[in-house]
């Protein structure tokens, strides 16, 4: 039974090399599991795991948490004809932390790469784990308590600058919700709770909340704390969305490009 490991970048992402029996099996699942909470990204090359496949291995790493209908297997495309509420993902090619509106956001999703884009359509991740170790301590004290309003709507204008009145409606009826800007874990690490629906540090004047927010962004978002996955057609990723960001980068809606999403539910509230 295969399992190699390889780490790709020294502060995250990590290659794993095994086949598909020895995935399944659960064998490998607390390893898999403690890896991608210390490297962030998991990525297993070109697996090729059909959609049942997909599910059935999320569900040795944990809870399987479904879509918001009962789906299991939730398609990442810009391309209406193939996702209704596509428009709704152009939010994704920003960065951002997946469930910033729910009191227990995802553990982490994992996706399936089933055709690609000529252009574009990498998936950029960085790790805010390691971005707050890296702070100095002064900024860690100046931030320990900070809270931060996040909100969908907030995302609306990364992509839409001028939209509508009833788009922003439908965006703002998602809700808001005030976060930590530093998530304390109960493994006792922290990670910085950052992205495109954050709007503005509480209590803080609205120029120097965007420096920050904006400052912050670019330092977790740097070399030595990112990776880019260029994807090839049946690789499988996951990532750690407690402490991790990402973003897509843009492509063409009409490219075909289509990866198949499985997650994993949440197990730990902001804190």
């Amino acid at each position: 039974m295969s399992f190699e490991t390889r780490d790709i970048t020294p502060r995250i992402a990590t290659e794993i090399r095994s086949d598909k029996e020895t995935l399944l099996s659960g064998v490998h699942a607390s390893a898999i599991r403690e890896l991608l909470e210390r490297r962030g990204v998991l990525v297993f090359p070109r697996i090729g795991f059909t959609d049942d496949e997909q599910v059935a291995f999320t569900e040795t790493l944990g809870t399987f948490a479904p879509e918001a209908h009962g789906e299991k297997i939730y398609k990442v495309t810009l391309d209406t004809r193939q996702n209704m509420l596509a428009d709704y993902l152009k939010g994704s090619l920003y960065w951002h932390l997946d469930g910033t509106m729910n009191e227990v956001p995802i553990l982490a999703s994992l996706l399936s790469a089933k055709s690609l884009s000529p252009e574009g359509g990498d998936t950029d991740f960085c790790n805010t784990y390691a971005a707050y170790d890296d702070l100095t301590d002064a900024e860690k004290k100046e931030y320990a308590d900070l809270r931060v309003v996040h909100s969908a709507w907030n995302s609306l204008f990364y992509y839409d600058p001028e939209p509508s009145l009833k788009a922003l409606q439908g965006m703002m009826a998602i809700g808001e919700k005030e976060l930590p800007l530093v998530w304390k874990h109960r493994s006792g690490r922290k990670s910085l709770v950052l992205g495109c629906t954050a709007r503005h540090v509480v209590g803080v004047d609205h120029r120097r909340s965007a420096e920050l927010l904006v400052k912050l962004r670019e330092w977790a978002t740097q070399p030595q704390f990112s990776y880019r996955h260029k994807w090839s057609v049946g690789d499988l990723v996951i990532w750690d969305n407690t402490g991790t960001l990402h973003r897509a980068t843009p492509y063409d809606p009409a490219s075909g490009r289509m990866l198949h999403r499985t997650k994993l539910e949440g197990e730990e509230a902001f804190a």
